[in-house]
């Protein structure tokens, strides 16, 4: 196992959760403005219609994560359910997910009460996603996670921008940038927002050292190999590689079950 066993600011627990929400909006802003996630968008779709799936449980959502720019095109016209889920809940979460409502007609809704990923409580069916968070989890953790799903036979699909090479490090030195550049133009205008961005530069601080430690404890393709060795069931089929992107691609862990009959699950 290649990863390393860093911790990042805002997932510390004595990181206030007023900024952690700050943090993540910041973050997420910067992953939609650029769409980082995008290039994923057709594999998604197509690992939901293998598995038949019309309901996804997001985990670790944080503020929304990429799920409201990406719903159109990954439901393409097709009923889609997506649940927002995360152990802290963002404060601002159920009302962001109303908006996306709204304006596209989405299917995005969220989970008030915290849930950890590792253990998914059995009345949240569906295949689960989880953006830019899987290096969070220590090996252990994380093979919990992958086998809670494996185990109730759930689609799961792993997508991570961090990287640990020098390449993906030096572009992190640009993530504060674009994060003054969003907060700036961001709407409705948040006294918050713009006090801890540019007048006291916590949030940029912040996204800067947890994006290098991101890398750091980033998993390897030999990692994800690692924590779904045992995993193996004749209808259930697992892919890892890495999706071209710019500026960097995108690693990727699925796991599809099959349904038998081809139907919705």
């Amino acid at each position: 196992m290649q990863r390393q066993p860093w911790f990042e600011i805002h997932d510390s627990p004595w990181f206030p959760g007023y900024f952690r929400d700050l943090v993540t909006d910041a973050l997420e802003a910067v992953w939609n403005a650029n769409r980082t996630y995008h290039p994923v968008a057709g594999r998604l779709r197509t690992a939901l219609q293998e598995s038949g799936a019309a309901c996804v449980v997001d985990l670790c959502s944080g503020g929304g994560g990429p799920w409201p720019a990406l719903y159109n095109e990954v439901a393409a016209g097709r009923p889609l359910s997506v649940q927002l889920t995360d152990l802290h809940p963002h404060a601002g979460l159920p009302g962001r997910a109303s908006a996306a409502l709204q304006c596209s007609a989405s299917g995005l809704t969220a989970v008030s009460q915290s849930i950890d990923a590792r253990n998914v409580p059995a009345e949240l069916p569906g295949f689960r996603t989880i953006f830019s968070s899987f290096h969070h989890f220590n090996p252990d953790d994380a093979r919990a996670l992958l086998a809670n799903a494996f185990g109730r036979r759930e689609g799961i699909a792993v997508f991570e921008a961090a990287h640990r090479n020098a390449r993906t490090m030096l572009l992190i030195a640009g993530v504060p940038l674009l994060a003054l550049r969003t907060a700036a133009h961001a709407r409705p205008v948040r006294w918050s927002r713009i006090l801890f961005t540019w007048l006291v530069p916590v949030v940029p601080a912040v996204l800067y050292i947890d994006g290098l430690l991101s890398c750091l404890r980033s998993y390897s393709l030999d990692d994800l190999r690692e924590l779904i060795a045992g995993l193996d069931a004749p209808n259930y089929r697992w892919q890892i590689g890495e999706e071209p992107g710019q500026p960097i691609p995108i690693r990727y862990l699925i796991g599809t079950p099959l349904p038998a009959d081809g139907g919705e699950r």
